[in-house]
């Protein structure tokens, strides 16, 4: 094909102008900064489009499968992990940005890649990381996302890593809100290195707002989360319907259902409790985000960035119901004596793991890419703990008791 069909394809596809519809304050990818390493453009696909594609085609999205969500790996096959939780997220910040305007794509990428980073067993696995590389800078796995998409996916012949578009690689690092101040000084503590080191050859405006999308793949993380513990720790015993009676936001839902359907069961009654539930919040995004729209009235992608607030958000009575949720569940489920046995259990695994590794007893894989070889000590914790955060739940375990006479049981 010539390179003039080729323009003339892509133009008449309206891919590389402004999707019709999308408001002007969207991230329009017509207009994306670009990537770090120039690229043709496809002839039939967005920026977006390829970085969402990017995303799903890695190893790191496939490796989501078997990386723990609450429940370990072998709980039972209708508990969530990393991938199904990313999934959920995917079809509400899709959601999201549709009745925003938005640009879809890019809002599902972002959700798709944000949990890249994440350890095995979840947060116990990057507590374990955190403290090992306390005197390295500790563990991130906001950071550890930006290490795997721009260094450690090995797929391409012209670089490291994807080289997704900046906006995607904006929305990733930023997607909780600004980490600096204008002057470069942390909001909550040093930035990581890895995204210091980062932002010095592609400056991701650190102290800035990210895009509408970026700000849906958040909060549609705080929506899926919410929402599918809720489900799962019905399901798993943790707690019962009656327990969440007191619990403002579900409560009332709970009531609801049982009035208008006293006969059904407590399986049914959960899916119908979480499903009003997801459309509730979803929809007081929505009308809150318009409504700050409307107000703030922003012209393009940067002037919501440059505003001191998030545009997607909770309105404030339902971030605070939203708060005395996570509390419930935090108390409820995240501390179940359960639960917690399989932290202790995780925490030693990894933990045991990262200091055979350090102490060189046993050695990583035989590739350029995991030696150990001439690394000063920062660098060296670096490369542990990437291969370390790389692993799914099942890798771990298995190196462990291929490295160790006893290893602890998760159940």
């Amino acid at each position: 094909m010539s390179a003039a069909r080729e323009s003339n394809w892509a133009d008449n596809l309206n891919l590389r102008s402004n999707p019709e519809g999308l408001a002007g304050y969207a991230a329009h990818a017509g207009d994306s900064r670009g990537r770090l390493i120039a690229e043709k453009p496809s002839p039939t696909r967005s920026d977006f489009q390829r970085d969402r594609d990017r995303i799903i085609h890695s190893d790191a999205f496939r490796r989501l499968m078997h990386k723990t969500q609450v429940f370990v790996h072998n709980d039972g096959d209708h508990y969530r992990t990393r991938l199904t939780h990313t999934i959920e997220v995917g079809q509400i910040s899709r959601a999201l940005a549709r009745a925003l305007n938005a640009d879809q794509d890019l809002a599902e990428a972002l959700a798709l890649v944000h949990d890249f980073g994440h350890t095995p067993f979840g947060h116990a696995g990057e507590r374990v990381l955190n403290e090992q590389l306390k005197q390295f800078g500790g563990f991130d796995h906001n950071a550890q996302s930006l290490r795997v998409v721009t260094q450690l996916e090995r797929r391409y012949a012209g670089f490291d890593g994807l080289n997704l578009c900046w906006e995607t690689l904006e929305g990733l690092v930023k997607h909780n809100g600004p980490l600096t101040d204008r002057d470069g000084d942390g909001l909550e503590g040093p930035v990581p290195a890895a995204i210091r080191e980062y932002n010095q050859i592609n400056d991701l405006e650190l102290w800035s707002w990210p895009s509408v999308e970026a700000q849906c793949a958040a909060i549609a993380d705080d929506i899926a989360y919410d929402n599918h513990d809720l489900d799962d720790g019905l399901r798993a015993g943790l707690f019962k319907l009656d327990d969440l009676v007191d619990v403002p936001l579900t409560g009332a839902l709970v009531a609801l259902v049982r009035d208008l359907h006293p006969a059904l069961d407590d399986s049914r009654t959960t899916h119908e409790i979480v499903r009003r539930q997801i459309t509730l919040m979803v929809e007081d995004v929505i009308q809150e985000a318009l409504g700050r729209l409307a107000n703030a009235a922003p012209k393009s992608a940067q002037a919501v960035r440059e505003l001191d607030y998030a545009i997607v958000s909770f309105s404030p009575r339902l971030e605070q119901q939203e708060k005395e949720l996570k509390a419930f569940l935090f108390d409820k489920m995240y501390r179940h004596p359960s639960v917690m046995k399989n932290v202790a259990a995780a925490q030693a695994i990894l933990s045991d793991l990262y200091q055979v590794f350090w102490q060189g007893s046993a050695a990583l894989p035989e590739d350029p890419q995991w030696s150990l070889e001439g690394l000063d000590e920062f660098a060296r914790a670096t490369r542990i703990a990437d291969y370390l955060a790389g692993m799914t739940d099942r890798y771990a375990v298995a190196e462990h008791r291929r490295l160790f006479d006893h290893t602890p049981e998760l159940s």
